[in-house]
């Protein structure tokens, strides 16, 4: 997964967030658009266009996913919101360490790191299962051992200093989440003409990824069924980058869709299309 693209109400408040609250790092570019990024990759492109904030029930961005390398960044982002008294909600998924919260405009974020040595989570008999390393059942949803997190600090991480150091090179765009319409749709959009695999399937929601990655694309309906797309001038999701490995990757993904009578534009040094729910996305070769 590649950059994604945010319209936001307020550009200035908007880098202020991302840079002091998320940890991301200022890029050069042009204004108006602001780049933010880890060192070595671009990862979030604000737009300063919207008028209003991000429309409920509606298609689009449910969340951007940011993986961090490792317990010790998630302990620094979680301890910074907390000193800052920003709304977080840090969740165990089990083979996952979660922390969820939104920006001011109400766009979604997930920043998380992988913890497979923990256990599994998946689906099972229609629902989601979640078992530890040992095997034992677990909800996938507890909230995070914080004393056990916030032991992978450092004595300089506990100085104000180390609580806002920036995310490290190895941060990237581990998966995005999204409203949809409707989920079969979008698993047929998703799996069938772009290729993902399907990892789960359960009334309302869908997994897909590639290289048997848990999920690169989450896609539900926790919106509404039908959720029409945003308004114009709201805040929201622009478009995301799925990157392709090479460029005949990018021709197989691209002869799929055409094949489907999906239209798409260069862009960006790109293709980009449009799925079934308006979610606009950008194919380009890494």
């Amino acid at each position: 997964m590649g950059t994604v693209d945010l319209s936001v109400t307020d550009g200035d408040r908007a880098l202020r967030f991302y840079r002091d609250y998320v940890g991301l790092t200022p890029l050069p570019g042009d204004r108006p658009e602001i780049r933010m990024g880890a060192p070595g990759r671009e990862i979030v492109v604000l737009h300063p266009d919207a008028e209003r904030p991000v429309e409920p029930r509606t298609s689009g961005l449910y969340h951007l996913a940011i993986v961090v390398p490792d317990r010790r960044e998630l302990a620094r982002v979680i301890a910074r919101l907390g000193r800052l008294r920003w709304d977080q909600y840090p969740t165990d998924h089990v083979m996952t360490k979660a922390n969820y919260l939104w920006d001011p405009d109400g766009n979604g974020i997930e920043i998380y790191v992988e913890s497979p040595e923990d256990g599994t989570m998946g689906f099972g008999n229609g629902t989601f299962v979640a078992y530890d390393k040992d095997g034992r059942p677990r909800s996938g949803r507890d909230p995070i051992d914080l004393e056990e997190m916030f032991s992978h600090l450092t004595d300089d991480d506990r100085t104000e200093d180390g609580l806002v150091s920036p995310m490290p090179a190895g941060t990237k765009m581990g998966h995005v989440h999204l409203h949809v319409a409707d989920v079969d749709d979008a698993l047929s959009f998703y799996h069938d003409l772009v290729g993902f695999d399907v990892m789960g399937h359960v009334p309302g929601v869908g997994f897909v990824s590639a290289g048997g990655y848990h999920h690169h694309l989450g896609l539900n309906t926790w919106a509404g069924q039908g959720a029409k797309p945003r308004s114009a001038g709201s805040a929201g999701l622009r478009r995301f980058t799925i990157e392709l490995p090479s460029r005949r990757d990018l021709d197989d993904v691209v002869s799929r869709l055409e094949h489907g009578n999906v239209r798409l534009n260069e862009e960006d040094g790109g293709l980009a299309a449009v799925d079934p729910s308006a979610n606009r996305i950008l194919f380009r070769a890494a």
